[in-house]
Protein backbone atom coordinates (compact mmCIF):
# COMPACT_ATOMS: atom_id res chain seq x y z
CA UNK A 1 0.00 0.00 0.00
CA UNK A 2 2.82 2.37 0.81
CA UNK A 3 4.40 1.57 -2.56
CA UNK A 4 1.10 2.66 -4.06
CA UNK A 5 1.30 6.03 -2.35
CA UNK A 6 -0.55 5.54 0.93
CA UNK A 7 0.96 6.96 4.09
CA UNK A 8 1.31 4.96 7.29
CA UNK A 9 -1.37 7.17 8.85
CA UNK A 10 -3.81 6.37 6.04
CA UNK A 11 -3.18 2.65 6.43
CA UNK A 12 -3.70 2.84 10.19
CA UNK A 13 -6.93 4.76 9.66
CA UNK A 14 -8.24 2.22 7.14
CA UNK A 15 -7.15 -0.80 9.19
CA UNK A 16 -7.71 0.14 12.86
CA UNK A 17 -6.57 -3.29 14.10
CA UNK A 18 -3.02 -2.52 12.92
CA UNK A 19 -0.46 -0.70 15.03
CA UNK A 20 2.49 1.43 13.93
CA UNK A 21 4.86 -1.41 14.85
CA UNK A 22 3.04 -3.66 12.37
CA UNK A 23 3.92 -1.29 9.55
CA UNK A 24 7.52 -1.03 10.72
CA UNK A 25 7.81 -4.81 10.83
CA UNK A 26 6.48 -5.10 7.28
CA UNK A 27 8.94 -2.52 6.00
CA UNK A 28 11.85 -4.29 7.69
CA UNK A 29 10.74 -7.63 6.23
CA UNK A 30 10.42 -6.15 2.73
CA UNK A 31 13.83 -4.49 2.93
CA UNK A 32 15.45 -7.76 3.97
CA UNK A 33 13.70 -9.71 1.20
CA UNK A 34 14.89 -7.40 -1.57
CA UNK A 35 18.44 -7.19 -0.23
CA UNK A 36 18.90 -10.99 -0.47
CA UNK A 37 18.20 -12.17 -4.00
CA UNK A 38 17.34 -15.83 -4.33
CA UNK A 39 19.25 -18.03 -6.75
CA UNK A 40 17.19 -20.71 -8.50
CA UNK A 41 18.81 -24.11 -8.33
Amino acid sequence: MMAGGMTAQEILRDFPYLEPDDISACLIYAARRVSHPEVAA
